[in-house]
């Protein structure tokens, strides 16, 4: 990937939206809701604290993470759309 975050920046690719319920309807693209689950692309350096010591972001490339709904800006790379949001609306990691 040619991008690279700054600071405490994580980029990271949306999973699909369901197109199916639990119990198989399928569902109509105006229905379906943005996920808020993602893969890890890239990870900025991280930010500086009060004291002026790097704090790296709890996130690593390939985690698989739950974040804020409305965080951050969707580009698009190379073909690829992509998610560039701050570390801190990364709620979760997901277990493999």
């Amino acid at each position: 990937m040619k991008l690279k975050p700054l600071g405490d920046r994580v980029i990271l690719k949306q999973d699909e939206a369901e197109t199916a319920t639990a119990s198989g309807l399928l569902l109509a693209s105006s229905a379906q809701e943005k996920p808020q689950r993602g893969t890890v692309l890239a990870v900025g350096e991280g930010k500086l604290d009060n004291n002026g010591n790097l704090v790296k972001p709890g996130v690593a490339k390939g985690d698989s993470v739950i974040y804020s709904k409305y965080g951050g800006t969707e580009v698009t790379v190379d073909g690829e759309d992509v998610i560039i949001l701050r570390a801190d609306d990364i709620y979760a990691i997901l277990d493999k």
